[in-house]
């Protein structure tokens, strides 16, 4: 006889179900696991013996044999000591109990209570697929596990707890998870009303924010260019539910929920300029997601570009145009989402002040080449926003009248995010940034004065096809945020302005 219960395991940020057979021959007593499992796997073993002999359950002291299937798929992690230990009491205290359409995952400790796991999200989600109706996970993965429909949730403490709930002795209630009380975090990293002039480069931000486009600020140091960028989650749109469950799964497969929080507020990472190409694209010998999958559905925030390794500069180029990224191994590819907004901030030359007003530049026509040629053209051609932000004067700093807060930019920005979904809603699109070259020609129809003025431009800027399309999404959303139909001439002529600047600097 073979008794089997079902557990859950992961590939990337995917989950998977994992059937654990377990068969117990006579011989002496000794515990053996199949299946591709690694030294993590492996050592399980111990830990179930301990949790035998100190919770005092009864198992059949033979030689026993145990099998985690799909047997071609490696198994990694403390995941399967929950299922691996069930398999066993399936023999004796379990036998008259019926585990069919129940999956367990968790990982044990010596006196058999369930610590936490990472993807709990992702594992209960492919329970859930694969047909079965019950999971359960340690307690502090419920709340976390509970986001996914169609399948019942239960947080247990320890092992005992477990079997008394299985047997019907003491009943576990169900984890519930209340949509009602997740909503956006009021705490902000900036707000719009904290910023002292620039309101230029605001229009440019809530344009970034309506269209979901990329941003450069250049400007000398002090000028706002970072504090402009922290502010730009508080103006994006709030997260749709899809897209909470998107980005929670994420950071639960990197371990980064704490407490089993979901992930309700749009992401914003600003990682230091010595990261390496493989910490922002992702990648170990156990692929994980890198900082331009955790900032999936916010905001990446590179502040002194040019002092990015070019390397690392040059793996967003694809993930950019794709919105996701394929890491590739010995054992296979693995894909993580990368849907991400890219603001970046820098100054126009190393001591910053290379054509202020205010300041005199003391670097060589050469340095300023060389810090300028750090950042190469398909990157630049793949920013829709380039824009200068100058020092701020003496009189906007002393400036004390009330300036428009974030809340009153994301109204605008939501009104024209609202008008992009309904005209994608059969593409399943949510902005204009989002469109690739076929749907731009579609949808981003300039009339007939703004058609010359892009011709134009086209011409004297010696546009590539790929900016041509940035300038035309960026007419859309210009468009959108003034509630017209038809791209008009401002509209393109605004979006020109805020696509020219790579000509001042980088030709």
């Amino acid at each position: 006889m073979v008794s089997t219960v079902y557990g859950a395991g992961l590939t990337g940020i995917e989950g998977y179900k994992v059937t654990v057979e377990c068969f117990v021959n006579s011989g002496i007593w000794h515990l053996g696991v199949i299946g591709l499992p690694d030294a993590s796997v492996n050592e399980a073993l111990e830990r179930i013996n301990a949790v035998i002999v100190n919770c005092t359950l009864p198992v059949k002291r033979a030689a026993t044999t145990i099998n985690l299937a799909p047997a071609d798929v490696k198994k990694t992690g403390a995941v399967y000591d929950l299922p691996m230990l069930l398999s066993l009491l399936k023999y004796t205290l379990l036998a008259e109990t019926d585990l069919s359409d129940k999956c367990f995952v968790g990982e044990l400790s010596l006196t058999g209570e369930l610590r936490e796991c990472r993807g709990a999200l992702s594992m209960a989600l492919a329970a859930r697929d694969a047909g079965l109706k019950e999971i359960y996970f340690p307690a502090g993965n419920a709340a976390e596990a509970a986001m996914v429909e169609g399948i019942t949730v239960y947080g247990v403490r320890d092992v005992v707890e477990l079997c008394r709930h299985l047997r019907g002795t003491e009943p576990v209630s169900p984890a519930v998870f209340d949509r009602a009380s997740v909503g956006e975090n009021s705490h902000l990293l900036t707000d719009f009303a904290d910023i002292k002039g620039q309101q230029t480069v605001k229009r440019a931000a809530e344009i970034a924010a309506a269209g979901g486009h990329n941003m450069l600020l250049i400007g000398p140091p002090g000028s706002g260019k970072s504090m402009i960028s922290k502010a730009l989650p508080g103006i994006l749109p709030e997260m749709t539910f899809s897209e909470m469950l998107e980005t929670t799964r994420i950071h639960s497969i990197c371990g980064m929920l704490g407490g089993g929080n979901i992930v309700d507020t749009r992401p914003f990472r600003a990682p230091h300029h010595t990261m390496s190409f493989a910490g922002l694209a992702g990648g170990g010998a156990v692929p994980m997601p890198g900082e331009i999958s955790l900032c999936h559905n916010g905001v990446l925030f590179l502040d002194e570009l040019p002092e990015f390794d070019k390397k690392a500069l040059e793996v967003l180029r694809q993930p950019l145009e794709d919105k996701c990224i394929t890491i590739t191994r010995v054992g296979g590819k693995i894909t993580f989402p990368a849907s991400f907004m890219l603001v970046c901030a820098m100054n126009p030359c190393p001591c910053g002040y290379f054509g202020s007003s205010q300041k005199k530049c003391t670097c060589s026509q050469q340095a300023v080449r060389k810090y300028l040629s750090r950042i190469s053209g398909p990157l630049l051609d793949r920013i829709d926003i380039q824009i200068e932000v100058p020092a701020v004067d003496f009189e906007q700093l002393n400036d004390t009248s009330p300036a428009e807060s974030s809340a009153e930019v994301r109204k605008r920005v939501n009104a024209a995010r609202k008008i992009a979904v309904e005209r994608y809603k059969e593409l399943g699109i949510g902005s204009n940034g989002a469109l690739n070259g076929t749907l731009t020609r579609r949808f981003c129809v300039p009339d007939q004065a703004a058609a010359g003025t892009l011709e134009t431009a086209f011409r004297t800027l010696g546009l590539s096809a790929r900016g041509y399309d940035r300038i035309l999404r960026l007419s859309r959303t210009i468009a959108d945020l003034e509630g017209d139909q038809m791209i008009g001439e401002d509209h393109v002529m605004e979006a020109i302005q805020l696509r020219s600047l790579d000509r001042k600097y980088f030709e």
